[in-house]
């Protein structure tokens, strides 16, 4: 499992700020010299009691296995037991120093460990129990049990809350037990489900403390549970030759148990099926997700090695249930690690029975979320690869029941999904193909089974991506017509299913789409009355789940297309007001998680929408630096589509050399449209908007003769926007 505090995402990599050389720690005359009384000090910020007597506990009731037991390891010689361990029960006085006992406590402790959450990061007593110890013992281990929170969030702009690391544990001590400017790393252990988890965190922070390796404790430690479990199936074996009514007993025993397992794994199964099923079309989120983390926590009480085929499915689709959860939350990296070790749970029932289709199915789901985390992240080669192998899962379930419905629709949404990532690669022709044929294959179980409410979904997502294909092509009509079918459809589906949020989620950006199409073909009303429809449904959906990530990346997109299509229009107020409104989303979102490219490409379109409002306006100093951050942040953006970054870093290029006209500087004008001109891709097909794009610099810099082929295409596309 992954180590929080050495692979926490979006660690920066700055130089802290000089720590302060002095504390109200009570300093002695000279430094102790440490005699241990304690094994352990155990420091944690009172918000955490709870979790703080369960370690307490589990740590002093440890068994050391037998065969490690004398080792020497660089800690030393390995105890049979750790004992005893430290921590203060009480509050601390409010006075501006650690008291007499826990000082001495902290002189005599071997390690310190840290509970560590954002209540801890902020607690006073808990930074200076840790300048204390670092101060008697700079030679001393200190290991962290992450409890909330993420390590070093303190780095990253906008995410300083969720720091869980009190700041005297980010920094390393000197051999004098002073503070120095180097960033610490400590080890550390992450109690949270879906992480190490009580446990296995447990495990981890014993086997630092020993100096021993996490595996060998890990087995040793599964060796001696089987000698128990031997010894005692031995012993019952002796009692059952002795009398006859304990075995009658045992047996009523574990079959009470078997029932009671069954039971609630029954229960869980509705919980992960038709529970889920009634929940998420309301937008039920946070209970989705306790849902999930109860099954997890169920299932974490069972040896793993013990648990049914069954049992392992229920646990591997939890998981998935979680990352769906993280990854609408903005948590890019807690939803891969759930995908990942969800995968690695079907990919081994699929190994134990290659041709269940069942199992294909469930391994399939994870495949295609870990790829289309890759897409998000702009890591194509993967996120192909993922969904070449989601359609290779597809066509396996089909072989195995080829009459089956639900295989065959699904082997439509695996065309659908590698046509999207092939449309972002810009192999516009082979994603038109793989649209067109999961339009048929989903037109046709949908046809047949019209109630199924998961293949209307399906049939509304394949009308999307046909539509956007023929968009990319040119095919503007085409699009629009197919663009006003999908309205259609979810407009009836929201009706009969009573305000369905999927289906309301997808009106949003069926809407947008639609009135950007419009907008390309210069129609500013309907495309302004378009993008009004979208962003009311949009505003039906965020007070439901305010945290739902794919909510707000869409209501932002919605405010700047709309921004955009106002301001063509010349209603620049209001222009200006919907670009406000967005970008204060996509801020938003970026605080959560600045790795998400999509995100940071609406963090450009909003500095270039600042820019051209202000150019609209007349204000050009205002106007170029705007452009000016929108370079910047387009220079950085690597999304899915990185051939359409470098169209809208040319698209911003133009925008700087027409500001720098209306400036009256006519040689910086002309030395941006050059650059802009120099950075186009060559070689690759244009979408409509990005042939324009290239017209418009070719006339800028006076070439109008080499620009009149791609208007004349245009012109035949119905291309006619104003901007």
């Amino acid at each position: 499992m992954r180590e929080a505090a050495l692979d926490s995402p979006g660690r920066a990599a700055t130089a802290l700020a000089k720590p302060r050389q002095t504390s109200p720690i009570r300093r002695l005359g000279r430094r102790p010299q440490p005699s241990q009384r304690y094994f352990a000090f155990l420091s944690y910020s009172h918000a955490d009691a709870e979790l703080a007597d369960w370690l307490h506990e589990a740590i002093e009731n440890f068994r050391v296995p037998r065969k490690l037991v004398g080792q020497l390891t660089e800690n030393g010689p390995i105890p049979r037991r750790l004992q005893p361990i430290f921590r203060d029960r009480g509050e601390l006085a409010a006075s501006g120093s650690l008291s007499e006992e826990i000082e001495q406590a902290l002189v005599g402790s071997r390690y310190l460990i840290v509970l560590c959450s954002p209540a801890a990061a902020t607690s006073r007593w808990a930074n200076l129990e840790i300048e204390s110890f670092k101060h008697f013992h700079p030679d001393g281990l200190v290991l962290a049990a992450i409890v909330d929170g993420e390590p070093f969030a303190s780095e990253i702009p906008g995410r300083e809350a969720e720091e869980c690391f009190p700041a005297a544990l980010r920094v390393e001590y000197d051999q004098r037990g002073r503070p120095t400017r180097r960033r610490a790393e400590p080890i550390a252990a992450d109690l949270r489900e879906g992480r190490d988890g009580r446990q296995g965190g447990l495990l981890k922070i014993i086997a630092g403390m020993l100096g021993v390796g996490l595996d060998d404790l890990v087995q040793r430690e599964t060796h001696r549970r089987h000698r128990r479990l031997a010894f005692l199936a031995a012993a019952s074996v002796a009692g059952m030759a002795v009398t006859s009514g304990l075995a009658v007993f045992a047996f009523n025993a574990r079959d009470a148990a078997r029932d009671q397992r069954r039971e609630a794994e029954s229960l869980i199964g509705f919980m992960l099926g038709d529970l889920r099923d009634k929940l998420e079309p309301i937008g039920e989120l946070d209970t989705l997700d306790g849902v999930g983390a109860r099954v997890l926590a169920y299932y974490r009480k069972q040896d793993k090695k013990e648990l049914t085929d069954a049992s392992l499915i229920q646990r591997s689709r939890a998981l998935t249930l979680l990352g769906e959860i993280a990854q609408r939350r903005g948590d890019m990296d807690g939803a891969l690690h759930h995908y990942r070790e969800a995968m690695a749970g079907t990919a081994e029932l699929v190994s134990r029975a290659p041709e269940d289709p069942k199992r294909l199915y469930d391994h399939a789901q994870n495949v295609f979320w870990a790829g289309w985390v890759a897409r998000d992240r702009g890591q194509m080669e993967q996120a192909e690869a993922a969904m070449r192998e989601y359609r290779r899962l597809a066509e396996r379930m089909i072989a195995a029941e080829p009459a089956n419905a639900e295989w065959r629709m699904e082997q439509g949404n695996a065309n659908v999904n590698l046509g999207i990532v092939l449309l972002d690669r810009r192999r516009f022709a082979e994603a038109s193909r793989r649209f067109a044929e999961s339009l048929r294959t989903i037109d046709g179980l949908t046809a047949a089974e019209p109630a199924n409410a998961a293949y209307q979904r399906s049939l509304a997502d394949s009308l999307a991506w046909v539509a956007d294909a023929q968009q990319s092509e040119g095919r503007l009509e085409e699009a629009i017509v197919q663009r006003q079918r999908h309205v259609r459809l979810l407009d009836r589906l929201i009706a009969s299913s009573g305000g369905d949020v999927l289906f309301r989620q997808r009106l949003v950006s069926a809407y947008r789409a639609l009135g950007n199409v419009y907008a390309s073909q210069g129609r500013l009303d309907p495309a302004i009355r378009s993008l009004r429809t979208a962003l009311a449904e949009s505003d039906k959906l965020i007070p439901r789940e305010p945290d739902n990530s794919k909510w707000l990346d869409a209501a932002a997109k919605t405010r700047l297309s709309l921004a955009e299509a106002l301001l063509d229009d010349r209603q620049i107020a209001e222009a200006a007001s919907q670009t406000e409104a967005g970008c204060r989303l996509f801020e938003g979102l970026l605080a959560k998680d600045r790795s998400v490219a999509p995100w940071r490409a609406g963090l450009r379109d909003c500095h270039s929408m600042r820019a051209r409002i202000a150019l609209a306006t007349g204000a050009t100093d205002e106007a170029l630096r705007h452009a000016g951050q929108a370079l910047d942040a387009a220079e950085s953006v690597k999304s899915s589509d990185s051939v359409g970054d470098r169209y809208m870093l040319v698209r911003v290029q133009l925008l700087v050399g027409d500001i720098h006209r209306k400036a009256g500087d006519g040689l910086s004008a002309r030395s941006a449209w050059q650059g802009g001109l120099r950075a186009l891709p060559m070689g690759v097909q244009e979408r409509p908007g990005e042939m324009a794009d290239r017209a418009e610099l070719l006339r800028r810099l006076g070439r109008a003769a080499e620009a009149e082929p791609l208007a004349a295409r245009l012109s035949a596309m119905g291309f006619r926007k104003t901007s």
